[in-house]
């Protein structure tokens, strides 16, 4: 697997849908997303062009010598604004966020 050099130009919110629904998982408020078969130098694109491209606060965490993606808390509004258009019902618990649960809340 690799990250392509024109990440940057073929990444819509619907590839970062697949990528979540797939290989995301929700942890912390924020989702971690299990990049391990790709080499470090390709998630630091892909972390390049989610933080240049989408404004999303995220950071490479090792993980058993792997790099893995991390997506704060702080940017799931914006993330879930981003894909939810895309994300088929049943992967939907990956998006809830704090803001999410309080609005059910006053309903």
């Amino acid at each position: 697997k690799i990250v392509p050099e024109n990440i940057y130009r073929i990444l819509a919110p619907v590839s970062l849908a697949h990528l979540i629904m797939a290989d995301g998982t929700a942890v912390s408020g924020g989702i971690r997303i299990c990049t391990d078969s790709f080499t470090v130098q390709d998630v630091v694109r892909l972390v390049n062009v989610l933080i240049i491209k989408y404004r999303l606060k995220c950071t490479l965490h090792m993980v058993d010598n792997k790099p893995r993606i991390f997506i704060s808390s702080k940017s799931m509004d914006l993330l879930s604004s981003i894909i939810n258009p895309y994300i088929v019902p049943s992967m939907k618990y990956k998006l809830i966020t704090q803001s999410s649960i309080s609005s059910q809340i006053k309903k």
